[in-house]
């Protein structure tokens, strides 16, 4: 793919002037003290099996702000040549490649954390491309959802349906599909308890929303009433405040009538007690989503303890394509819904540090539209 915009190789449709230039939330001073600068950036251009998405949102998610400190012990996104991190994007095809097939400007399409995999090793033939070994990340290894216009390969493109906003699409790119793919690898039946530790925040509050959809029953533990009230709103039955609980585990342990059937972590800081959460359950199961820091927050487990009461720790990634469809599906139907906080691009920066700093309840999405 080429750096700047041209019409060479390319369908253009009338309808969208595409831009040589566009704005871009990138990053400075890469590492611990980095900051997000509005700049204009070189439009790219969509290879012959690509197309052109024009952004219109971007949620934010914690993932980028590991990717611009750097604490996940991986090449940092310099290396990569990358400037722009993010990858929960929404927006419409303005351009496609002369070999693209079934992609059409004018569809809305989505921008996910794995911009292309290679579609032909064991993982990808068996419905787990994600974790494909070429798997390219945006963010990281090319630019993602903080520029305005992203090139995404035909193949691995995902489309919006209608009735979903663009503020409720982009995150479900990431946070929501990554909670839902979450859920279904439990293997969870309606009426099980699942706890959502961090269940307040952007990744959590949507795993909520979808557990209570597959007909689970749902215990949230965070703190602060703004998040007891969203998590109410949309369904858990129980909101276990760590701060005026002692003991957290034990009162999921009561509410659970036993312990938690499984426990999906969001929230890196529950890591090392998230066991706890299952109480005796047979079967009890700790999924782990959340990424932390390299070396904080590990589990400390007791195999004899899983042996005898056939407990597990099992993690999982970002959703694959079929999963984020379903995701979509859901948020189509009503079942999965988002009231973002939505700022322009004035707030990039100020946005991405209250997320940083553990100050957003739900989530925030930023509109390319709007100053």
């Amino acid at each position: 793919m080429s750096e700047t915009a041209t019409e060479t190789a390319t369908q253009t449709s009338p309808s969208f002037q595409v831009p040589k230039q566009c704005k871009a939330g990138v990053v400075v001073n890469e590492g611990p003290d980095f900051r997000v600068e509005v700049q204009e950036v070189p439009v790219p251009t969509p290879g012959p099996e690509d197309v052109l998405i024009k952004l219109n949102a971007t949620g934010l998610c914690m993932s980028d702000i590991h990717f611009m400190v750097n604490d996940w012990a991986l090449p940092p996104m310099s290396q990569f040549g990358t400037r722009c991190a993010g990858h929960e994007g929404a927006g419409v095809i303005v351009q496609v490649g002369e070999r693209v097939k079934h992609l059409k400007v004018g569809q809305r399409a989505g921008f996910k954390p794995i911009v292309d995999v290679c579609h032909t090793c064991d993982a990808c033939r068996n419905g787990k491309e994600t974790y494909c070994s070429s798997a390219i990340f945006t963010g990281l290894m090319a630019d993602g959802s903080y520029k305005e216009y992203v090139v995404s390969p035909e193949r691995y493109t995902t489309l919006i349906p209608d009735g979903v906003s663009d503020y409720v699409a982009g995150p479900i790119m990431c946070s929501a599909s990554t909670a839902y793919s979450s859920i279904k690898e439990s293997g969870l039946r309606p009426g099980q308890w699942a706890v959502f530790p961090g269940g307040g925040g952007g990744v959590g509050i949507q795993g909520v929303q979808l557990a209570v959809a597959m007909g689970l029953r749902v215990v949230v533990v965070d703190t602060g009433a703004e998040r007891k009230a969203l998590c109410k709103k949309y369904g858990a039955e129980h909101f276990v405040d760590f701060k005026e609980t002692e003991d957290t585990a034990a009162e999921v342990v009561k509410l659970t009538n036993g312990g938690a059937h499984a426990v999906f972590v969001t929230a890196v800081q529950s890591y090392p007690t998230a066991l706890a959460y299952l109480g005796g359950r047979i079967g009890g199961q700790v999924m782990c989503i959340g990424l932390p820091p390299a070396g904080k927050f590990n589990i400390d487990v007791n195999p004899s303890a899983l042996v005898f009461k056939n407990q597990s720790v099992k993690g999982t990634l970002v959703a694959g394509l079929g999963d984020v469809d379903e995701t979509l599906d859901f948020a189509r139907r009503g079942l999965l819904k988002l009231e973002p906080t939505v700022v322009g691009l004035s707030k990039f920066n100020e946005s991405v540090q209250k997320l940083r700093n553990g100050e957003v309840a739900g989530r925030i999405v930023v509109d390319f539209n709007k100053p």
